[in-house]
């Protein structure tokens, strides 16, 4: 498609649809950075959100844009993007964030956006037109980050104990209802630097396949930046209830001290993908640190078939997302 024959409507209305996605993606994963704040009693669900939502905006400052980078140009061949793969990607990202919001399983709006991209590019062009190396990023860091955030978690729950082992309980859990306000900042501040640069990534994409952005730009116009930290921030306030209580309650309970290691491990390992420029799941990330920080306390605090369906819901995001992407793309070429 040349670039002359696309309208600017097509254009706005895709970016929209990419700011609905990012909203969701903070309106589906406010749980991961404010499920264990509120389950241990230590903030108001409203505050929490707006807690949330501060810190997801402020990563606008924190992190260079790597993963944008990764989403915009290392997962497809540039050459074979055009609208209706834009289109066929936030579909499928969309539809498989509504299904699991509305089922309460905290799946991957990362991931999601991943298999939208590449199911409506193999719709296009066939696999060959995906990029090996950002995939395979992609799809190793589904098994890393929750393994990595387990291993942290569990790591911290290790040596808070030792080090608090001669405080006494009410002394332990006055302290970390302080801590855990650090902790819930620094994981929400890694969502929001490693999620929102998705959606910068894909509108970046956009903008070079239609011609208003040039393809050799070193950065995505700075009006994408700031609209898509807002969008995310928005979309925490707004908040998933349904996956709140999943994630703060049904998979362990947890008390301060263990919200604290969870969300250190968690952002932790959020950090580090994002300094890798590896768009990561927050959900996976989060629920491995709270798998490690349970299972450190004793392996049946764990409640391994709610995990256990969480994991199946990872599997099936990738595949399921390209699924509807691919159909989406068929739909769109008879649209416009």
């Amino acid at each position: 498609m040349e670039h002359t024959q696309v309208a600017l409507w097509v254009v706005l209305l895709l970016v929209a649809l990419a700011l609905l996605f990012d909203f969701m993606n903070g309106f589906h994963d406010a749980a991961n950075s404010i499920a264990t704040v509120v389950s241990t009693g230590v903030l108001r669900p409203t505050q929490a959100v707006v807690f949330a939502a501060f810190f997801n905006v402020i990563a606008i400052f924190v992190f260079h844009l790597s993963v944008a980078a990764t989403v915009g140009k290392g997962i497809a061949d540039p050459g074979v993007v055009d609208v209706h793969v834009i289109f066929g990607a936030l579909a499928g990202a969309i539809t498989w964030n509504v299904v699991t919001w509305y089922y309460g399983i905290p799946s991957s709006s990362s991931h999601a956006l991943i298999g939208g991209i590449v199911g409506a590019v193999i719709a296009k062009a066939g696999a060959g037109a995906l990029m090996a190396s950002g995939i395979l990023r992609t799809v190793l860091f589904i098994f890393v980050s929750p393994l990595l955030g387990f291993i942290l978690g569990s790591m911290m729950m290790v040596l808070v104990a030792w080090l608090f082992r001669r405080t006494t309980p009410l002394k332990a859990d006055r302290w970390f209802r302080r801590l855990q306000l650090v902790s819930a900042g620094a994981y929400s501040l890694g969502h929001g630097g490693n999620d929102a640069q998705k959606t910068i990534g894909i509108i970046w994409m956009l903008l070079i396949s239609t011609g208003y952005a040039a393809a050799d730009s070193a950065s995505p116009p700075p009006w994408t930046i700031v609209m898509c930290y807002l969008a995310i921030g928005a979309g925490t306030m707004f908040g998933g209830w349904r996956i709140v209580k999943t994630m703060g309650q049904k998979i362990t309970k947890l008390k301060p001290v263990g919200g604290f290691c969870a969300e250190t491990g968690g952002a932790l390992t959020l950090f580090i993908a994002t300094a890798m420029g590896v768009p990561v799941s927050t959900t996976h990330t989060i629920t491995g640190a709270i798998v490690g920080v349970g299972s450190v306390q004793r392996a049946s605090a764990v409640r391994w078939g709610v995990a256990g369906n969480i994991v199946w819901a990872w599997i099936l995001t990738i595949p399921a997302a390209a699924f509807v992407a691919a159909v989406a793309y068929w739909i769109s070429l008879q649209l416009f």
